[in-house]
């Protein structure tokens, strides 16, 4: 799938030196119909922020102090290492930066949030590793709070290169990752995984369906948010719930949970199985493109999806470039690709594809 524009983008902040042998952090500017990289014109457009500005915090540094920065206007560079969060980052600034390096892991160890940001534009998160803990939390990252009703279009928020991990290295719990409440936010490269397989007897990594638990991976409640390239794989209900309108998905790849014990044990009410792409009933327009959703119920492969994406039956709701995949030469079936069109990925028809819907 090539798209010929983008409607909306921005990239990933980064640490440069300026021409003044200062080290700064650059924040590229939002670009609207467009296609390409920001800088093969030439110097991209944007906005360097003296590194002064930034609390340059280390694991040791206490969350407490984090946000008495942040309070006071500070952006945040967070420097290589695992930072045990007790309670959440608080983002409250509108323009607010924090960039974590190499790869930042964020470990929530009581049940709280990792990071909570205000209903504010222009606030920009990116290269984070966000690590569920033991204790179960409600949600991991939240991207304005519920109700939240600004319009930020003119600044939209940005979250870039954030990987959330749910299980694996420790037991780790969640009901959601990533809840997006604000309008007018841009995601480009999510990674949001549950742990369910791996060489659990070898005592290296923590997976199973009672072990490593939870819900769903991301929530879209805010109208006019766009993502690029959304990786959502293994939760166990939903792995995406989009209650916004006018969103947008350019690339979806999504890799259904391997472990439900049994059919019974993953049903949404009397429908087999949870929906990889859930568009509410309520919505009226939404678009998605390049999506391809993969079936490997190894613990059960008698295990049936019935729809993987289920969205209403609207002219505004469009999705192209759909595949479906029964991994293992058939380790479980998809019935449909959207709703009830397509045909089912099952052991000897392994792959479907779905060209446009409607």
């Amino acid at each position: 799938t090539s798209l010929q524009t983008v409607a909306l983008i921005r990239e990933k902040p980064f640490l440069h030196i300026t021409r003044l042998g200062e080290w700064a952090v650059f924040v590229p500017a939002v670009r609207r119909d467009t296609r390409g990289t920001s800088w093969a014109g030439g110097a991209p457009a944007g906005t360097s922020i003296p590194l002064s500005r930034f609390l340059i915090a280390h694991p040791d540094t206490p969350v407490s102090a984090i946000n008495a920065a942040l309070a006071k206007g500070k952006h945040l560079l967070l420097t290589p290492g695992i930072y045990r969060i007790r309670e959440p980052l608080r983002i409250e600034h509108a323009g607010t930066v924090v960039l974590g390096l190499g790869l930042a892991t964020l470990l929530v160890e009581q049940g709280s949030a990792a990071i909570v940001v205000a209903d504010v534009p222009g606030v920009a998160i990116a290269g984070l590793l966000i690590d569920a803990g033991p204790v179960e939390t409600p949600v991991l990252i939240q991207v304005g709070p519920r109700g939240a009703k600004h319009d930020h279009s003119r600044n939209p928020t940005l979250l870039a290169d954030l990987f959330f991990r749910v299980g694996g290295a420790t037991v780790g719990k969640a009901q959601t990752c990533l809840e997006i409440n604000s309008h007018h936010v841009i995601g480009d490269h999510l990674w949001i995984w549950r742990a369910d397989h791996g060489n659990r007897d070898g005592g290296r990594v923590h997976v199973g369906w009672t072990e490593s638990t939870a819900d769903q991976g991301l929530i879209v409640n805010g109208d006019d948010v766009t993502i690029h390239g959304l990786f959502v794989e293994h939760f166990q209900k939903y792995q995406v719930t989009w209650n916004g309108e006018r969103g947008r998905t350019n690339f979806y790849q999504c890799e259904l949970p391997y472990d439900p014990p049994n059919q019974a044990a993953y049903k949404a009410g009397k429908t087999r199985g949870w929906a990889a792409y859930k568009v509410a009933d309520t919505v009226t327009s939404h678009e998605a493109t390049g999506l391809g959703i993969y079936a490997n119920f190894t613990a059960d492969p008698s295990i049936v999806l019935d729809s993987a994406i289920e969205a209403p039956r609207r002219p505004g709701v469009r999705f192209a470039s759909i595949t479906t995949i029964s991994l293992g030469t058939g380790q479980g079936t998809i019935a449909h690709l959207v709703n009830d069109a397509g045909a089912a990925a099952r052991p000897g028809a392994v792959r479907q594809t779905l060209t446009r819907y409607p």
